[in-house]
């Protein structure tokens, strides 16, 4: 049994919110207005994310690039049953096309 290690998106995520609430938090304590310390916040958060978060961002693209991209699809083990059934329901004729008396049309 091998240790998983943290997927890169996770890390990358924590990161950029740790960039963006430590300032916030210390802002607020601060006493400065609650719209400004977003603002500044936000504006750390990104300069730190470009300037320092480069490698985790771009692995993270480069893995959801391939995830996109595959050669073959991801094929499920039910795959072949489902399409099996949708394809039994299509050849049935359809039953409930044809009108049906009711009691009200008696």
């Amino acid at each position: 049994m091998g240790v998983r290690s943290v997927p890169t998106w996770v890390t990358y995520t924590a990161w950029r919110l740790l960039a963006f609430a430590v300032p916030l938090a210390v802002l607020l304590i601060a006493g400065v207005s609650p719209w400004i310390s977003a603002l500044v916040a936000a504006l750390f958060g990104l300069s730190v994310s470009v300037i320092f978060l480069r490698r985790p961002r771009d692995t993270m693209s480069t893995q959801l690039y391939e995830a996109r991209t595959r050669e073959k699809p991801v094929v499920h083990e039910d795959d072949a049953a489902e399409d099996a059934a949708v394809d039994a329901a299509d050849a049935e004729p359809e039953a409930s096309d044809s009108p049906q008396s009711t009691d009200a049309d008696r």
